[in-house]
């Protein structure tokens, strides 16, 4: 059985927006993953890096179904003994809602050095207004939304 190598010539990485109003957190995270990783192309191969890049705009008009504004928390330790942090995701949507749909997205990339860098294709802003319209960005919409 032979493997699947994708060409670096045929590779060509897209620029696609996502539009996150309205729509629950973890769904534009799951398209926004599957985008970075190029699970959505027919050349993708798991040891390969054939993502696109990704804009995700109106983070801060993301929905949590749920009681998830309430329940679900934020949690990190500084590395210093007793300093274990934890944050709401009321507060977290209200202060950095781009963090919490970086969070959310880095959780569905794998934990290797092709997550890490899949990662720095990810743009995330809070409102509408981007600074990527150099790279004229195609409108993606995310699948089970309510657009």
């Amino acid at each position: 059985m032979s493997t699947t190598m994708p060409k670096a010539e045929t590779m060509t990485r897209k620029w696609y927006i996502l539009d996150a109003k309205g729509i629950p957190l973890g769904r534009v995270a799951t398209e926004a993953a599957t985008l970075l990783r190029g699970k959505h192309k027919p050349i993708f191969a798991p040891h390969c890096d054939c993502g696109d890049h990704v804009i995700v705009i109106n983070c801060a008009d993301a929905v949590l179904t749920g009681d998830k504004l309430k329940k679900k928390f934020h949690r990190w330790h500084t590395g210093w003994i007793g300093n274990l942090k934890e944050i709401s995701y009321e507060k977290l949507m209200e202060q950095k809602p781009e963090k919490a749909m970086t969070l959310a997205v880095k959780g569905m990339l794998p934990d290797t050095t092709i997550g890490r860098k899949s990662l720095t294709r990810l743009r995330v802003y809070r409102d509408a207004e981007h600074k990527n319209q150099a790279q004229m960005p195609e409108e993606y919409s995310v699948k089970g939304g309510r657009n």
